[in-house]
């Protein structure tokens, strides 16, 4: 089939399901974020007064829906849960296991899959895609693990959440203001290089 330029380009790849031409190539791109995310982790920056440290985990949270589309950046969020459960030492400050989603900060890592997915959901179809959907695909998706991320602090720390907004939010809003910014421009600027490649 011929492939066009473009919107018409951009509407195959959609229509397709954010499929990628093999699955070896699918693999290799969803194993790729997956491995982002742990290089985000190991940058890895400890809050004395929380439980919740400062990383980079969530900008590549967030580029792996933009980039990847619903399906593939849940997997690559998914997988990469499963690396750390099973026991692989790439969770932030070198952490793993189960242990560790069931602690306080494991709302925040079992929110990933379902913040890219959000991401994904909401950047389908345009490219590429406006500023007010850019933003408002990296603010939900950032709220989706924020929410979740506060959940399960409120009832490990049994705290109300007040208490968790100080201790699991507020520290954290200037720096990922600054990765919610940087997320965008990447998929502004990077995501129709990145389409284009598949082809």
């Amino acid at each position: 089939m011929e492939i066009g330029t473009g919107k018409e380009r951009v509407g195959h790849w959609w229509e397709r399901g954010l499929a990628f031409p093999s699955p070896v190539s699918m693999a290799v791109r969803v194993g790729s974020f997956s491995l982002m995310t742990c290089l985000g982790a190991f940058i890895y920056i400890p809050l004395p007064f929380t439980p919740v440290p400062l990383t980079l985990q969530t900008l590549f949270v967030l580029l792996s829906g933009a980039f990847l589309g619903k399906r593939g950046g849940a997997l690559s969020q998914g997988f990469y849960i499963l690396m750390g459960s099973i026991g692989l030492p790439i969770w932030a400050g070198g952490g793993s296991g189960l242990s560790r989603l069931w602690g306080p900060t494991g709302g925040y890592l079992l929110a990933f899959p379902m913040a890219a997915w959000i991401v994904g959901l909401i950047l389908e179809g345009e490219d590429p895609p406006a500023w007010g959907r850019i933003w408002a695909a990296m603010a939900l998706g950032s709220l989706m693990i924020y929410g979740l991320g506060l959940v399960q602090l409120s009832v490990w720390l049994h705290c109300g959440l007040k208490r968790a907004l100080v201790l699991g939010v507020l520290p954290f809003l200037p720096g990922d203001l600054v990765k919610l910014a940087v997320a965008g421009l990447i998929c502004r600027k990077g995501r129709p290089r990145w389409i284009a490649m598949t082809y």
